[in-house]
């Protein structure tokens, strides 16, 4: 049985008369990459902010961590990227040294070294108001990375870059969980590059978690199946008793993107 390093049961959340989230029930094992996927509005950065304690939460039970951590303890070891708020007119390392002082992190070079040696920033000398999009998004996971967290929280990380940063954030976190044994949680509307990326996948919709499925379960739904022959007519009769001569075939199964909407409704 797999261990769960976050587990939410019954957990509600509102604003005022406006119900955010309703009786969501999520398992994040040890280990994954978990993508969350929903439509904006549906509840994605209001499930982080709960697990994280940025937000309370009204009803419903919370657990991070080993079955013997407290609530407090287990947000300890949870980096995270919620957007970025960095100093425009600083650096990448003088913005890790604010940060490093935040957290109470004491050897603070080594530590700013190590995290952007691991997003490839390590001696880049320009300030952050002159970074790429992508650049900009791989800081804030260095500083999520501050203090080696077991745990990482990225909220739509790959939102607005081209196709070679998309690419750069999906290496890194793959890098992440398979070197470092990091447990990740990431959400993103760029459902094909989701597909590539996580383990399982929690769909989310009205301010609940309609549906985890996993990789398998992508791979066992298949809807369509093409089939190249010789003579059409003959292989439609009796494809294998005709002796016909199957020059190729193809399987494709459903995407990310077809269960989603599968789940959810609407149009692609």
């Amino acid at each position: 049985m797999q261990e769960s390093i976050i587990s939410l049961r019954g957990v509600n959340k509102s604003y005022g008369s406006h119900q955010v989230l309703s009786d969501v029930n999520l398992d994040i094992y040890k280990g994954d990459i978990f993508g969350l996927i929903g439509r904006n509005g549906a509840g994605k950065t209001t499930m982080f902010k709960v697990i994280l304690g940025l937000s309370d939460f009204e009803k419903g039970k919370l657990h991070i961590g080993d079955e013997k951590d407290s609530l407090k303890k287990g947000r300890k070891k949870i980096g995270f990227l919620i957007g970025t708020n960095f100093f425009p007119y600083l650096n990448a390392k003088q913005n890790l040294e604010y940060y490093c002082r935040l957290k109470g992190i004491k050897n603070k070079n080594k530590e700013i070294k190590r995290v952007l040696k691991i997003v490839d920033l390590y001696g880049v000398k320009k300030k952050f108001k002159n970074y790429s999009l992508g650049m900009k998004q791989r800081l804030g996971i260095a500083n999520a990375l501050l203090g080696n967290p077991e745990i990482l929280i990225l909220d739509e990380p790959t939102n607005g870059l081209d196709p070679q940063g998309i690419a750069d954030i999906r290496k890194l976190v793959q890098r992440l969980n398979e070197e470092y044994g990091m447990t990740i949680i990431v959400s993103s509307h760029i459902l094909g590059e989701l597909q590539n990326t996580a383990h399982r996948f929690g769909i989310v919709n009205n301010g609940t978690v309609q549906k985890v499925i996993t990789q398998e379960d992508l791979q066992s739904h298949q809807n369509l199946i093409q089939i190249s022959v010789d003579d059409l007519d003959k292989a439609k009769a009796a494809l294998i008793q005709a002796g016909v001569d199957i020059k190729g075939e193809s399987k494709e199964t459903m995407s990310l993107e077809d269960f989603y909407f599968g789940i959810v409704g609407g149009e692609k």
